[in-house]
């Protein structure tokens, strides 16, 4: 009887939430006066006055004349997502709290047990290769101690920490800035697919809405308020990622930032947010702690690695490493290269390897002089190198 009560809010909600005109602040207003969505719904004409103008009386009256509320949530269910407003049991409780919480949020896939722990892992969307591979370390630690990694699926960091956190078998949060139904950007298809299959695809925008600027800043308050602690990986002086962090020191969220070379613009930002007092995030296994230390009553349990159906490990190049390492340099060349260029290059070559193991490669490459990094790009070293 319950479970019933509650699918039929949530049918009533998605129709309220969708009616044009009526935002998220109107939205708050009703729930807050008539205590449920279906209560909006059956409100008389004269009282809806009280909390509408007069253009979103009418909206509201045009969308209830038109409505099918059963339909349209069971549609919404049958394309394997779900609704779940503030007041809903599923509704997560880490955002009930947090400035400008959204009002509802929809979910594709399956949110993670209240009590489990999570951390964001973001940063840059071109990263190079020492965030790349950074970034899979820490997220893949993080998913083996039972940490759900939540991030934005972005380009770089974000999605290479929410594939490292599959490919070790944990747990990944998604955040759009757009509809829950939308993959962006369209060449994360695959890691959208196995984050719906194994995690969850969260949005509060409807399904349908497309991706805009001005949505994505929104988007980031949800990343933060689902997270119990935030890692920078990468960053620019003037990032993004930085609005997250704002937005996570409002919410009275522990930021660590991983420290980079002054030299180096994609560790300006983590290295400011080091000199205004974020923590250095100096090991995988530290964060970890300190997630215990923050959360003791989170539940911590331990992953096995498995394989990714949908994300599988690259195979192993033919040659092992020591011949990928010599594909690698002589493709190179002496010109700087980004690196996915270099990535497109061995596959053209019919060589598979993927980013993040193509960045730890790169990594290694560079501490022993074989190449040099030059902002985002790599080249070969040449003997000039040493004396600079």
């Amino acid at each position: 009887m319950e479970e019933n009560r509650i699918l039929r809010e949530r049918a009533f909600f998605h129709w309220l939430y969708n009616i044009e005109g009526i935002g998220r602040a109107t939205v708050r207003r009703l729930m807050d006066a008539v205590g449920s969505a279906e209560g909006v719904y059956q409100l008389e004409e004269g009282k809806l006055g009280l909390w509408l103008t007069e253009a979103q009386t009418k909206k509201l009256l045009a969308a209830r004349e038109r409505a099918d509320i059963r339909g349209g949530y069971e549609a919404l269910r049958q394309k394997g997502m779900d609704l779940y407003p503030a007041s809903d049991p599923a509704f997560p409780g880490r955002l009930l709290h947090i400035p400008d919480r959204p009002e509802a949020i929809y979910v594709k896939g399956r949110l993670p047990e209240e009590g489990t722990p999570a951390a964001a892992v973001i940063g840059a969307r071109v990263c190079s290769a020492y965030g790349a591979y950074l970034a899979e370390r820490f997220a893949a630690a993080l998913a083996g101690a039972g940490v759900c990694v939540v991030s934005g699926l972005a380009r770089g960091i974000d999605g290479i920490g929410q594939r490292a956190a599959l490919q070790r078998g944990g747990m990944t949060c998604a955040v759009l800035g757009c509809g829950p139904d939308i993959c962006y950007p369209p060449e994360n298809r695959q890691l959208y697919e196995a984050v719906a299959s194994r995690g969850a695809v969260i949005s509060e925008y409807p399904p349908g809405t497309p991706p805009r600027a001005g949505l994505f800043p929104q988007r980031n308050r949800i990343i933060s308020g689902l997270s119990d602690l935030i890692l920078v990986v990468e960053a620019r002086e003037k990032s993004g990622t930085l609005i997250t962090v704002d937005m996570a020191l409002e919410q009275g969220k522990e930021v660590w930032a991983v420290p980079g070379r002054i030299t180096d613009e994609l560790s300006y930002g983590c290295n400011r947010l080091i000199w205004q007092g974020a923590t250095p995030a100096l090991s995988p296994e530290r964060l970890v702690e300190e997630l215990k230390r923050l959360s003791p009553a989170l539940r911590f349990t331990g992953r096995k690695e498995h394989a990714d159906r949908k994300n599988p490990a690259p195979p192993k190049e033919e040659g092992g490493k020591e011949g990928l390492q010599n594909a690698v340099l002589r493709l190179m060349g002496g010109d700087a290269v980004t690196l996915d260029r270099l990535r497109e290059e061995l596959e053209g070559a019919g060589i598979s390897c993927g980013l993040p193991q193509l960045a730890g490669l790169l990594m290694e490459l560079t501490l022993e002089g074989s190449c040099v990094q030059e902002g985002n790009r790599f080249r070969r070293s040449t003997p000039q190198d040493v004396f600079l």
